[in-house]
């Protein structure tokens, strides 16, 4: 074709393996090989490929028939009303996303909660990762003086998303948890307050709830005494809600959601049965919410309009809320009770405690002792048929060697029953394998 180069055969050969021309640091950082790149290839792949397997590491929700038939329903309508159709593909949204949805959004929580919300205390953005990705950055990095100031999590395991969104090195620190070892092989992590103070090294806290890894739900009073904390250090405290309250409510424990002008509530629709989407939210004071929004508009002019215009009436009546507690929150809860039952029941007579399940849609299983790495452990489920996720990858910013971080895996119990229980049997039969190494 006229005007085309030429293309090299030894340059085509490279390229699959290594970049032909120099990046900068910035590239340098976002083409490595990260925990978060692992799972989403591993997950992209098993499900572009033709093998049977069992995929129980991914965060993709569980397709609900209850809550597919509600946006299929949308789908259809939105598809015969033109003005809406145009709303949803055909025009940009403002910066801050969609204008009717934000306000739908702060309506809402003000109605079920009191807090005193606009629009302009919502911005929405392309999926809760690249949400932390902005604020990480806006509040943490090296500052005029010159100094390293990094967003702390107060206790891990934390989400492993946090561990790579930071323009520089070092972005995240975090602290070990107390653990509680409790009746029936269940344990649970704790906030450890003692020596938790907000130093002049801390741009911003951050903790999810639940906890993706573990299921962990913090308590309100452990919520408060951060928020405290973060209120007299002068920092913000993120709350990462993707799991958790007012949606899409996967949470069996007694728990109540915070905000106030300190304080960033992060959502998102992905959990509720609609990650294809790409809608997360930020509710936060206006400051915050006009930063972000300046953000957006660098980064992607706007956000996509899918997710706002099917949710949109599910908000405005508030039946979001009744519908996550009525077929989100039962169908989870019994799922973790069914498989948590399995897993006890396949790893009879091996060391193990389960985290005890509070809420998201994942098991963290702790395997005291193991004489293999929790990464040989994935890698041997992945050759015999079965994704998990080796625990390592959740304690980031975590510097000090800790031996319980290579002895958990976390599953997920989303895909259907049999597959469930296909993957827990295959990994009681490795564990085995490996405990048995350590005894021949």
């Amino acid at each position: 074709m006229p005007g085309r180069p030429a293309i090299d055969p030894a340059t085509r050969e490279a390229t699959p393996n290594a970049m032909s021309f120099r990046t900068s640091s910035f590239g340098e950082r976002f083409t490595r090989p990260t925990g978060a790149l692992e799972l989403m290839d591993d997950l992209g792949r098993a499900m572009a490929g033709d093998r049977d397997l069992a995929l129980l590491g991914g965060g993709n929700p569980a397709k609900i028939p209850a809550i597919r038939q509600i946006f299929r329903q949308r789908l259809v309508e939105v598809a015969a009303d033109p003005r809406q159709f145009d709303r949803m593909v055909s025009n940009y949204a403002h910066p801050a996303g969609d204008v009717p949805f934000r306000r739908a959004v702060a309506r809402l929580l003000s109605r079920e909660y009191g807090w005193p919300l606009t629009e302009s205390n919502v911005a929405l953005t392309a999926g809760s990762q690249a949400a932390f990705f902005m604020l990480f950055n806006l509040f943490a990095g090296t500052g005029a003086d010159g100094r390293l100031r990094r967003v702390l999590l107060p206790m891990t395991p934390e989400y492993v998303g946090y561990a790579d969104v930071g323009l520089e090195e070092g972005l995240v620190a975090a602290r070990r948890p107390a653990i509680d070892e409790l009746p029936g092989r269940a344990f649970k992590y704790r906030v450890d307050f003692d020596g938790l103070t907000i130093g002049d090294d801390v741009a911003a806290v951050c903790v999810s709830r639940p906890a993706n890894p573990t299921g962990n739900v913090i308590t309100d009073a452990e919520l408060a005494r951060l928020s405290q904390l973060c209120a007299a250090g002068g920092v913000p405290l993120i709350v990462d809600g993707a799991y958790g309250l007012p949606f899409p409510s996967i949470v069996f424990r007694d728990a109540a959601p915070l905000w106030n002008e300190n304080t960033i509530l992060c959502l998102s629709l992905s959990k509720l049965g609609l990650p294809g989407v790409r809608t997360g939210m930020i509710v936060a004071n206006e400051q915050v919410v006009a930063a972000v929004t300046n953000m957006t508009a660098v980064l992607n002019l706007a956000v996509g309009s899918v997710g706002p215009v099917l949710a949109q009436p599910l908000f405005d009546s508030g039946e979001i809320i009744e519908l996550c507690r009525r077929e989100v929150l039962p169908f989870y809860r019994d799922k973790a009770l069914r498989t948590r039952e399995l897993l006890e029941r396949e790893l009879a007579g091996v060391p193990f405690r389960i985290h005890e399940p509070e809420g998201g849609f994942f098991l963290w299983l702790w395997l005291p002792g193991l004489p293999i790495t929790s990464a040989e452990l994935y890698r041997r489920l992945k050759d015999a048929g079965v994704l998990v996720l080796s625990g390592h990858y959740f304690f980031p910013g975590l510097d000090d060697e800790w031996r319980h971080r290579d002895e958990c895996i976390r599953i997920s119990f989303a895909q259907q029953d049999d597959v469930v229980e296909r993957g827990i049997r295959t990994l009681a039969t490795e564990v085995r394998a490996a405990s048995e190494q350590r005894t021949a």
